[in-house]
């Protein structure tokens, strides 16, 4: 078999359901024909007991010929050796099928996630993400590691029935008639079943998301007191996905049931027929014995397909979420010019801001949601008129525009793993570099504390850092990135002013000759900025240094009221 998971996990063809289950499946075609090839063997060999057991009965036992006997059992001892190997092949080849589709799925999504950027979360919930790589990525696995079974379960099905119409036409057409009724009868469960599932898989989405953003918010909610009334509403919430559930698992359990009731009456009027045919001397005893290990053993298969059908139609839903995830298309196209590298200004026709190239900017806005605005757009995170230099930003390669320019806020996440590696992503920084941009963010007593400095394992989100520790460790990766310009919204928000008067000074020192912008009301940061602008009502209103500004009523007014609060 070929490793997986492969480095390019190719590109489906059409985005349908339909299609991305048969692309998955002509992808993995070779472990799936072997995995069938297998699914065929073991099955075939246990239907072949019961023939094999009736023939030592007719020809040894009754005949008392003990070589037939001998030559019989022999027989029966291979088949369970064969039948033995084959499972275990058939299973190792299921889990690869499964595995390899799994994998592959995720790595579309997460690419399809970088590649959309800051359009993901503007189109898709994180619960919607989160259940898109959890439970679908499962379905679609289960999907494909059950292909084997159903395959053969088909052709044990026919090889049962073809020798039953050589011994016993009518028996044999009884099974050939029966099964396909069993299989249809069952099939008209399955669609309330997943219509019933969808259903139930959009709340689970909504619940998850609602979680996600509660987890997210938890401290602030707890300082305004609304802990309980988002408690509540995520219990109404979970009562309807537990009703939705609830309705799925009644038709779950009818289903199940006639699974087992339906080869049941199979089995009671083949070995019903079978007992008058050897009445009547059409059959023998060892027949009748072989007909009766059929008739049961054919429960096994049928549940496999009916099973397999169901779980197909679980992928289907599955799949229709993955490719409605694959299907967007991000709001930004890149231009089709490339980003000089040069130390050029910024230029922000829509609030009028400039930022000088190569120097230190500070902007104080009044309103906070006008920051988030403004850096939206330096870093083309929205379509707008922004000029870098003398190219409208609009116009440039975006991959180009990604690696020149750097916005950083506080959604910014920390991400599970070495802190090393998440200090500096590329892998280019030496333990020097990250000492020194680490100790800029002021976060030397970070490293202190850990048990094995850099090379300590962080958990998701940076869960075990203060506010004020994840925002200086953000702070540290972007220094560690140096970009030709550096956009930071709010970067000392959550530390207190000692810390916050050592990162101005060293920050101010550690970008000179860079262009860096910081959105931020704090006068410590603003005294340290190599000029300050003002942004009232989202327009730039004045432009001085922090000691000039300060005669301007409007900015004094803001920089006091952030006295004030700190």
């Amino acid at each position: 078999m070929r490793p997986f998971p492969d480095p390019d996990p190719g590109r489906p063809d059409r985005l349908t359901p339909g299609r991305y289950l048969f692309w998955l499946t002509r992808l993995e075609i070779g472990v799936v024909l072997l995995g069938a090839f297998y699914g065929c063997l073991w099955p075939v060999a246990q239907a072949l007991v019961p023939y094999a057991v009736g023939r030592a009965i007719d020809d040894g036992l009754a005949a008392r010929d003990r070589s037939d006997l001998l030559l019989w059992g022999g027989i029966v001892l291979a088949l369970g050796l064969v039948q033995a190997a084959s499972g275990i092949l058939q299973d190792r080849c299921a889990l690869a099928n499964a595995l390899g589709a799994r994998y592959r799925t995720l790595q579309l999504v997460t690419r399809q996630a970088a590649r959309l950027g800051a359009t993901l979360p503007r189109r898709v919930s994180a619960g919607e993400v989160m259940s898109v790589g959890v439970s679908d990525v499962t379905q679609i696995g289960r999907a494909l590691e059950i292909s084997s079974r159903g395959i053969g379960s088909a052709v044990t099905i026919v090889v049962i029935a073809t020798i039953m119409l050589e011994a016993s036409w009518q028996l044999g057409l009884v099974v050939l008639a029966g099964v396909p009724v069993m299989v249809w009868a069952l099939s008209l469960l399955l669609r309330p079943l997943i219509d019933r599932q969808s259903r139930l898989r959009d709340q689970q989405s909504e619940l998850t998301s609602r979680a996600v953003d509660i987890v997210g918010g938890l401290r602030v909610l707890r300082g305004i007191g609304g802990e309980e009334m988002f408690a509540g509403r995520y219990r109404e919430e979970s009562q309807r996905v537990r009703h939705a559930g609830v309705q799925v698992a009644r038709v779950e359990s009818l289903l199940e049931s006639t699974r087992m009731l339906l080869p049941g009456l199979l089995v009671a009027l083949v070995v019903f027929l079978g007992a008058r045919y050897v009445l009547d001397g059409d059959l023998t005893g060892g027949q009748l014995v072989a007909f009766y290990g059929y008739a049961v053993f054919l429960a096994v298969p049928v549940r496999r397909i009916s099973i397999a059908a169901g779980v197909v139609m679980k992928a289907h839903v599955a799949a229709r979420r993955v490719v409605d995830l694959l299907a967007l298309e991000p709001e930004l196209a890149s231009g089709p010019k490339r980003l000089e590298a040069a130390a050029s200004d910024l230029h922000d026709p829509a609030s009028g801001l400039v930022v000088d190239g190569g120097r230190f900017t500070a902007v104080a806005c009044s309103r906070p949601a006008d920051a988030d605005a403004v850096a939206d757009r330096l870093g083309r995170y929205t379509d707008s008129d922004v000029t870098y230099g003398e190219q409208p930003i609009r116009d440039l390669d975006l991959d180009d525009v990604r690696r020149h320019v750097l916005v950083v806020s506080n959604d910014a996440r920390l991400f599970a793993g070495a802190l090393r590696d998440e200090l500096d992503p590329a892998g280019r920084a030496d333990d020097h570099r990250l000492d020194r941009t680490v100790d800029v963010a002021s976060g030397a007593d970070i490293l202190e504390a850990l048990p094995d400095g850099l090379d300590t394992e962080i958990a998701p989100d940076g869960r075990e850092f203060s506010g004020g520790q994840r925002q200086r460790l953000r702070l540290a990766r972007a220094l560690t990135v140096d970009p030709e310009v550096l956009v930071l919204v709010e970067p000392t928000s959550a530390v207190d002013a000692h810390t916050e008067a050592r990162i101005a000074e060293r920050l101010a020192a550690e970008r000179t000759g860079r262009t860096t912008v910081v959105f931020s009301t704090s006068p410590i940061l603003l005294d340290h900025a190599d000029r300050v602008v003002l942004v009232d009502a989202g327009k730039a209103v004045a432009t001085g240094t922090h000691a000039e500004l300060m005669g301007d009523e409007r900015y004094r007014a803001l920089v006091a009221r952030e006295e004030g609060e700190a």
